[in-house]
């Protein structure tokens, strides 16, 4: 099971929500097959970590490599985001 709810918009975008309920440890490490932009679509203090980098706030576009691995970190509100694959 995902710890989120995804909604296809085009082939590449997809609309991704984290809720604030979700159990912390479902959120786990992990990497991307193909490199990603993720921009947040709402105010929220979630928080996003490269593997051996400080956290930061998910209040502006990532840029997310494929193969590097990085991690989302639970905040107190919803997270909505939009996520963009790029091959």
């Amino acid at each position: 099971m995902k710890p989120y709810t995804e909604q296809k918009i085009e082939e590449s975008v997809f609309i991704r929500t984290f809720f604030s309920d979700i159990p912390e440890e479902e959120l786990q490490w992990h990497w991307d097959e193909e490199d990603r932009i993720v921009t947040p679509l709402s105010e929220n203090d979630w928080q996003f970590q490269f593997d051996n980098e400080l956290p930061q706030r998910i209040n502006k576009e990532l840029f997310i490599p494929a193969g590097v691995i990085h991690r989302v970190i639970k905040g107190s509100t919803d997270l909505i985001v939009k996520i963009e694959k790029k091959k």
